[in-house]
């Protein structure tokens, strides 16, 4: 019996002598030292890790994900050529999207707009010639109601401070409330409700009762650069708009393209970063196998996934209140391919909007050669969270049935139906980005961008620009380069 007692006393003990490093927050030696270690390879660390190398800095970038991109996604259907499940359109004042597409020899094409487009309403698919910037053609009142509500909005945004909204005038009453509450005191008419019911969600992947009225207004700003302002209409738009065009090949060649030249020695895939911790002037920065030592460290990822990670010492109380004060939108993607787009040759741009299903967004989606024809459309906000709950199978069912409502029965000849359901990825859970619901920009917004010690934040909810963009993503990472190369 003591021999008993005595074997489960040392196991025990073993195990907790086993513990101790855990227990302490010890970390392995580190096996490599950089200038600086960036954690996420999506287009914001990438950026950053271009910038660094420019000025001979070296880095090492740790990735979660068995690829690069983070959420820029190519996928090739058998026999085809890419098809985007993530990010896809550049646009006009896009400026760091494009500059990146053009120094990698990415040449871009216009998103498909000739012919009518379709509105879904109360079960009746109607097409219609757009003239209105994207916004289909209704009764007048309705039609006077969205425009008087497009320029109020847009004038309200002319008035947001980018690079600090809480400063904005009346900041805390536009924070304190929510974009419904907005919406509700200004519009009346069914199918204006209706269209901003549709065309918030595809621009914020969130419904209009979560993100606060000033947060709205602030991504609404940044939807520009310093000779064109932001407004609502860029964002909904097409041509001249946040869907103006395309990157041949899919736009995760912006990522991987830019990684072939940071060299892979210098990108950790599979690597996700559990814990940071400063030790004796410098940053080590660990997976469960490997541990950088770093002088400054990025962080380019979204803010509620940065909480994963474990800060030795803490990160201000502010600042981790503002990762948990955000939550992802929810986003996913769904695109039917065929061998031709029939679509075209009936007089229809494949451009719609619907008032019911899990699709209410749609754009042509077929590749610049017209070798096969593909439509894409959003699942946004409400509808993404009833998709998130269903199989794949019956994902799909539903997606079809979206696409039908549209464009009729031709789409049961779809030869794939592809899915990206965005909140289901355990490094994404939810995309285009993080959002700000009521008090959370004026009283936590501040921690946004500041740099704690020499812990630097990147990722596209940073950006003065295109905030949940591509483009907002890059300038974010050459930002925060600046900040590190200007303090060496």
């Amino acid at each position: 019996m003591p021999l008993v007692r005595y074997r489960l006393s040392f196991s025990a003990v073993h195990l907790l002598l086993l513990a101790v490093p855990l227990c302490h927050g010890l970390v392995p030696e580190p096996s490599r030292e950089v200038d600086v270690a960036i954690i996420g390879a999506g287009l914001s660390g990438l950026s950053t890790a271009k910038q660094l190398a420019a000025a001979n800095k070296s880095f090492a970038i740790l990735e979660a994900r068995d690829r690069v991109g983070g959420r820029v996604l190519n996928v090739n259907p058998p026999g085809k050529s890419a098809q985007e499940l993530g990010a896809a359109y550049v646009g006009p004042t896009q400026n760091r999207v494009l500059a990146l597409a053009d120094e990698l020899g990415l040449p871009t094409y216009k998103t498909y707009t000739s012919g009518n487009s379709t509105f879904y309403r109360n079960g009746t698919a109607r097409h219609y010639q757009d003239s209105l910037g994207g916004i289909p053609l209704v009764g007048i009142d309705s039609l006077v109601e969205l425009a008087s509500f497009m320029d109020e909005i847009n004038n309200l945004a002319s008035k947001v401070d980018l690079e600090a909204p809480w400063n904005t005038p009346n900041a805390s009453a536009l924070d304190s409330m929510t974009l419904e509450t907005y919406v509700n005191s200004r519009i009346s008419t069914s199918d204006a409700r209706v269209l901003l019911d549709v065309a918030i969600p595809a621009i914020l992947s969130t419904e209009l009762n979560e993100p606060s009225l000033l947060y709205s207004m602030w991504c609404i700003a940044a939807a520009g650069n310093q000779t064109g302002p932001g407004t609502i209409n860029r964002l909904i738009g097409v041509d001249g708009g946040a869907q103006d065009s395309r990157v041949s090949g899919g736009t995760q060649l912006l990522a991987t393209l830019l990684a072939e030249k940071l060299g892979s020695q210098n990108i950790h895939l599979n690597t996700p970063v559990r814990r940071v911790q400063l030790k004796d002037s410098r940053y080590l920065v660990s997976s469960d196998e490997l541990t950088i030592s770093a002088q400054y460290v990025v962080v380019a990822m979204s803010p509620p996934l940065a909480n994963r990670i474990i800060f030795n010492p803490l990160l201000p109380a502010g600042r981790d209140q503002l990762n948990q004060r955000m939550p992802m939108g929810a986003l996913g993607k769904a695109i039917v391919i065929f061998p031709s787009a029939w679509w075209r040759s009936e007089g229809l741009n494949a451009a719609g909007v619907s008032d019911t299903g899990s699709i209410r967004v749609t754009y042509d989606n077929s590749p610049a050669d017209g070798s096969f024809g593909a439509i894409m459309g959003f699942i946004e906000a409400d509808e993404m969270r009833k998709l998130d709950a269903v199989s794949e199978d019956e994902a799909k069912r539903q997606v079809k049935q979206g696409f039908s409502n549209l464009f009729g029965p031709r789409v049961e000849t779809a030869t794939d139906v592809l899915i990206q359901r965005w909140d289901l990825e355990e490094f994404s859970r939810g995309g285009p980005s993080a959002f700000m619901p009521p008090a959370v920009l004026t009283q936590y917004g501040s921690y946004l961008r500041a740099p704690v010690g020499r812990i630097h934040f990147a990722g596209t909810e940073t950006s003065l620009r295109w905030i949940g963009y591509m483009d907002g993503a890059i300038s974010s990472g050459e930002r925060v380069a600046g900040e590190i190369l200007k303090n060496w």
